[in-house]
């Protein structure tokens, strides 16, 4: 950023800034850029990670108590 300050002939102060930099962009582009890799990174090393894997033989038994005392019925 280069700040230029005229003064000509007299007690008038002009300050001039040249706004013309792009670091604020390179900064945001480059935090962008990081957190779409870290996203696909989790993506495919931690998507499945909750899912067990079965094969196809797999079989699973399961026993419940009945819930209704013996001779009721439901209506």
């Amino acid at each position: 950023m280069a700040t230029i300050i005229n003064n000509p002939n007299g007690p008038e102060r002009v300050v001039e800034i040249d706004r013309n930099d792009s670091g604020g962009w390179a900064v945001a582009v480059v935090i962008l850029i990081v957190v779409i890799v870290g996203g696909v990174y989790a993506w495919y090393h931690y998507r499945s990670a909750a899912v067990a894997t079965t094969s196809g033989s797999t079989n699973v038994n399961v026993t419940l108590p009945s819930t209704f005392a013996t001779g009721t019925t439901t209506n």
